[in-house]
């Protein structure tokens, strides 16, 4: 289940979030990453450093906060017409963006951090992605597939990928990882045969 943030739209708590997060994204296109303090942040966001310390702790939770939000998705997964080319369409597009230098930058952001709140977070765009794509497919009467098997073969051996770079990633590994879990032995991975 994914983490919600509990920011009330459009209260003063929202404002300084938003302030504070523009401040992050202009700094970073600025200043390396290793150089960014608390107190350069809460000046161009006009708040005090206590603000900052008292709502994020410190830098590694701001800055993987900030990463959760530009990770957040901002549509639902493309509609092909088919659960098959969906699902191989959201995977490429995930690859790509995720080991983009950008989505490298945001993975390893929140990953920092101590505790689960920030990766639970972003597990569970991707997992309301996946539901999206099975109940598409429920809706025209394919037999989805399952998600936990999704993430297991497919997912999870591209984000280790990219945590540890040891992989070039490429469409061809992606697809790869699609045609693996198709000769699983599960009755919900039939689905993912090729028609």
């Amino acid at each position: 289940m994914a983490v919600r943030e509990r920011v009330r739209v459009g209260g003063r708590s929202a404002r300084i979030q938003s302030a504070v997060h523009e401040a992050v994204r202009r700094l970073g296109t600025e200043t390396h990453r290793g150089e960014l303090t608390v107190p350069q942040i809460a000046a161009v966001a006009g708040v005090t450093p206590s603000t900052i310390y008292r709502r994020w702790g410190d830098l590694s939770a701001l800055l993987a906060d900030v990463a959760v939000q530009r990770l957040r998705p901002v549509a639902d997964p493309e509609d092909t017409g088919a659960m098959t080319s969906d699902l191989r369409v959201f995977i490429e597009q995930f690859m790509e963006e995720m080991s983009s230098p950008l989505g490298r930058a945001l993975i390893r952001d929140v990953f920092s951090t101590s505790g689960e709140t920030y990766p639970v977070q972003c597990g569970g765009f991707t997992k309301e992605h996946l539901a999206t794509i099975t109940s598409r497919a429920k809706a025209r009467g394919e037999t989805p597939f399952d998600i936990d098997e999704v993430i297991d073969h497919v997912v999870a051996p591209i984000i280790y990928h990219i945590l540890y770079g040891d992989r070039e990633l490429t469409l061809d590994y992606c697809h790869s990882l699609l045609d693996r879990i198709r000769s699983l032995p599960q009755k919900n991975l039939t689905a993912l045969a090729p028609a």
